[in-house]
């Protein structure tokens, strides 16, 4: 089987898949994943997101401040952000997610920052959101950050939800959570929302498959989501690798990136 799939959110910057990263890679291509976007959390992991990107062309990278790291940001790391963020396909991953110690108030003076960095330099955005999507949204449509776009990355929320969002020029993301035996609302938007809306990922080394849960999730595993998908929408996996990816493409405009 020959497929051309791009994993839209996973960390092959942190350990332990950083130690294996040739390994993780090579094991990936194998399983017919083409391209993998490897967002930021902290500014300390910027500078090697953009060398793995330089060495290996199949990465995408992006930058960004993770919620749980909002206490990290200044006006010296802005100008750190603006640098890298040139060289990047999106703004991220930043959000709101109210289980992390990081008080909201200052959770959301960050998002902002980022937001309006990102409708700057015109890049969209990679959302992580827990618990706070109404925020989250409001927060979005201040910033008009319809203008740009993006993912909603492992998203966890309801159809209607989704829909908010996707009016927003934003895609979203199917993540191992659709695998798992508790999934209902992953399994109701995977079925629900149109298929040019979705985009697949892994987030590894995080949220693995049903099949390997409690394990390091790695990105060939991502054939687990897209057949669980392939099997709930009844298409083929060579068409769900197919579309997600194009989505990947148009969303991101990962053809101007290239070019």
């Amino acid at each position: 089987m020959t497929l051309c799939l791009i994993d839209s959110h996973c960390h092959l910057d942190l350990e332990p898949l950083k130690s294996e990263f040739s390994e993780v890679l090579l094991e990936a291509t194998s399983a017919g994943i083409s391209g993998f976007i490897v967002p930021g959390v902290h500014p300390e992991g910027w500078r090697g997101i953009y060398e793995l990107a330089v060495e290996n062309p199949v990465i995408m990278p992006a930058y960004g401040i993770h919620p749980m790291h909002s206490e990290c940001l200044n006006d010296q790391i802005i100008q750190v952000l603006l640098k890298f963020a040139v060289s990047g396909v999106a703004i991220g991953e930043i959000g709101l997610d109210p289980y992390y110690k990081a008080p909201m108030e200052l959770q959301e003076k960050v998002f902002r920052k980022q937001l309006r960095i990102a409708v700057a330099l015109g890049l969209p955005v990679l959302i992580h959101c827990r618990r706070a999507f109404q925020k989250v949204l409001r927060i979005m449509k201040e910033e008009r950050i319809s203008q740009v776009g993006g993912i909603m990355h492992a998203f966890s929320g309801s159809v209607e939800m989704a829909y908010e969002f996707v009016r927003l020029g934003f895609a979203i993301s199917i993540s191992g959570t659709v695998t798992w035996d508790n999934a209902v609302k992953p399994i109701t938007i995977a079925r629900k929302l149109p298929l040019e809306q979705l985009v697949m990922e892994t987030d590894s080394p995080d949220m693995a498959p049903q099949r390997y849960r409690g394990s390091i999730n790695r990105p060939a595993w991502i054939m687990e989501t897209v057949r669980t998908l392939a099997a709930v929408r009844k298409i083929s996996v060579e068409e769900v690798a197919e579309a997600t990816s194009v989505n990947v493409s148009r969303i991101l405009r990962l053809e101007r990136s290239s070019a």
